[in-house]
């Protein structure tokens, strides 16, 4: 990737002072928004997120780094896209494995990780299929999967991949009773249970979901069902906003 332009580099700077003044250590802050600027620079070439400018990507960091105290040394993200919560995740300290269906973005995931010196690896595949890959499968010790669908959904995609003890951490919007409901009989579903429910930054919850027995070798289930038919959730509950 190439050097940030002047204009980039006030997009770091302006990260940068706001993670700080978030609370974020100053080195720490320093590569987040390092990262944080190369995304922004990326995005105009690939549509990577919907942060246009340092203000309205500065939250998603903070949402992401929020993450950083359950992640294990060995973690996978579902559904990387630009690397959130990835890629900060990665900066705060462990390994990260990203899984994404994208070629486009599995390449600049890529470089990201080159450019920024982080020890990690890209698949490309769909999280369905690599769910059953017995190399990947119960392999992590933590998983994270950001805004791919419904609470269910996600924990069915992250779930299959975590090793026995491991913990999925779901970062969920406002979140309704149906849905929190499903998300706590599909985790029985799939082997696990959710082990606590805390705020995060802004109005999001953090659901920690701990793998207690191996995931039954249907799940996940093939290309597009998890999304379209969540486990444990009834269809006219998937309707609501």
């Amino acid at each position: 990737m190439s050097v940030l332009a002047p204009a980039l580099a006030q997009e770091r700077e302006a990260l940068q002072r706001g993670l700080v003044e978030a609370g974020v250590s100053a080195g720490l802050a320093d590569r987040t928004a390092q990262y944080g600027a190369l995304l922004l620079a990326t995005n105009r070439r690939v549509n990577l997120t919907g942060a246009k400018s340092a203000i309205e990507l500065l939250p998603h960091l903070l949402e992401s780094l929020a993450l950083a105290p359950e992640v294990a040394s060995d973690h996978v993200d579902v559904g990387s896209g630009g690397g959130l919560p990835a890629i900060p995740l990665a900066l705060a300290g462990g390994r990260v494995t990203m899984i994404e269906a994208t070629a486009k973005k599995v390449a600049v995931l890529r470089a990201l990780l080159e450019e920024l010196g982080i020890a990690g690896e890209v698949i490309l595949g769909r999280a369905e299929l690599l769910g059953h890959d017995p190399e990947l499968r119960g392999r992590f010790g933590s998983g994270t999967a950001r805004a791919v669908a419904v609470a269910p959904a996600v924990a069915e995609l992250v779930l299959p991949l975590l090793a026995v003890g491991g913990v999925a951490i779901l970062q969920r919007g406002a979140i309704g009773d149906d849905e929190r409901r499903a998300l706590a009989d599909a985790a029985l579903v799939l082997g696990s249970r959710i082990e606590a429910e805390r705020p995060g930054p802004g109005q999001c919850r953090i659901f920690l979901v701990r793998k207690l027995h191996p995931t039954g070798a249907r799940f996940p289930r093939r290309i597009g069902v998890p999304a379209k038919r969540p486990l444990c959730m009834e269809p006219e509950a998937r309707l609501r906003p």
